[in-house]
């Protein structure tokens, strides 16, 4: 039996990451700092910037799951990684500019092929959502979707960040589901090893053409996009 035949078999539900995963963060942040860098006289590239500013998110949110101490909001980090990658870039920044920045990150907009995907796969699936952002981020984001989620699952249910093994049992526990009937779908491979070394079956959706790595949890679908994850098990 393929992988594919396998999922059409056993999973039920789809789970997906949502941030760069079904919204499209790099661009949508890229286009909310690129006047706010301009006013400040910055001569670099915003999408630059905002690649610095999401990497410093991930790093700082893997302090926080290793630290076992109580757990830090995500837009809390964002702050902290914003204000730390503007000072680094040596653009003058207020607080309140910060959190004015990070505040786009509730009105990101999905991937142009991801509604209408989703809407085959609700057909035949549940349709989940389990991201790392808070959960009134997530509420916030909602309308902007473009299709209804059947449940949608913040980290912080599990006090965790992404990929804690924690965040994907609790996900599990949630929906009742056992890990092998969840398809765990993201654009990051750290996602999708999070999800394999849980249990879950895994599609790394690699719009950005790069290498997944030689994890040991490698996973069962690689798709360029959500059509073809639809066309493959819809």
């Amino acid at each position: 039996m393929t992988a594919t035949e396998a999922i059409k078999q056993d999973v039920r539900i789809c789970m997906f990451d949502l941030y760069g995963t079904v919204v499209d963060m790099q661009a949508g942040l890229t286009r909310a700092i690129t006047p706010y860098l301009a006013a400040k006289g910055w001569k670099g590239e915003p999408s630059r910037l905002v690649t610095w500013w999401r990497r410093t998110h991930f790093e700082n949110s893997m302090i926080d799951a290793l630290l076992e101490r109580a757990h830090i909001p995500y837009r809390e980090i964002g702050h902290i990684s914003l204000s730390y990658t503007l000072e680094r870039a040596g653009v003058p920044h207020t607080k309140d500019e910060v959190k004015r920045l990070v505040a786009e990150i509730e009105r990101l907009q999905p991937f142009p092929d991801v509604v209408e995907a989703l809407a085959r796969l609700k057909h035949k699936y549940r349709l989940v959502i389990l991201s790392n952002g808070d959960p009134d981020m997530l509420e916030a984001i909602t309308p902007h979707l473009g299709i209804a989620f059947d449940r949608i699952i913040s980290v912080a249910e599990a006090a965790r960040f992404k990929p804690h093994a924690a965040t994907y049992r609790k996900a599990a526990e949630i929906m009742a589901a056992r890990p092998e009937e969840i398809l765990f779908v993201a654009n990051h491979a750290f996602d999708c090893v999070g999800a394999k070394a849980s249990g879950m079956r895994a599609a790394f959706i690699d719009r950005r053409k790069r290498p997944f790595g030689a994890w040991p949890y490698q996973p069962d679908l690689v798709v360029t996009d959500f059509r073809e994850l639809a066309d493959q098990i819809g």
